[in-house]
């Protein structure tokens, strides 16, 4: 057990050592996935959008898999305003799902993918771009896109890919941005 702890302190050292240079070290340990648990239990109607945010996510980033769990670090809750995120750690976090944006005309599985990016470490873009699932209430009501860009799908995996992360602001407040 101790050889087996010492031997994973070692490759540890050694992928920091050999990013520093700009070589990437894999192990069977980087194949397998981060799961991470996410509560919809009080998401009402927007229980389904969730599990479908999940779905994309994972369909598009390969180094975490989102998955149904009561209690779980990632909660969503409904609730009569306009969504937001607060994220508390990578992975961690609470998604206010607010009706106001869908009552706006905003597609509700888009604003529980987008507020899943913030947990997963994606800030706000606001290009206007549908295909850009960070972009928020700048796209048009009529996007449908629930699809992480590859480069948010990038960043994400970048984000789950290293022993250190970049710490996150507390809370995201959305303004108008589904």
């Amino acid at each position: 057990m101790l050889a087996r702890r010492i031997a994973r302190i070692m490759v540890a050292v050694a992928a920091v050592a050999a990013g520093a240079v700009g070589v990437q070290i894999t192990t069977a340990d980087a194949a397998a996935p981060r799961t991470l648990y996410y509560d919809a239990s009080k998401a009402a109607e927007f229980k389904a959008d969730m599990d479908q945010a999940a779905a994309a996510w994972n369909a598009s980033v390969s180094n975490i898999k989102l998955v149904a769990k009561t209690p779980a670090p990632i909660t969503i809750v409904a609730f009569d305003g306009w969504p937001y995120a607060e994220p508390r750690g990578l992975g961690k976090g609470t998604i206010h799902m607010g009706r106001e944006a869908v009552q706006d005309g905003f597609y509700p599985p888009r604003i529980a993918a987008h507020e899943m990016g913030h947990i997963l470490g994606l800030p706000d873009r606001r290009t206007g771009l549908c295909s850009d699932l960070m972009s928020g209430h700048s796209s048009p009501t009529s996007c449908k896109n629930v699809k992480p860009s590859p480069k948010e799908a990038a960043q994400v995996q970048r984000n789950f890919g290293g022993a250190t992360v970049a710490p996150l602001p507390s809370v995201i407040m959305e303004g108008a941005t589904p």
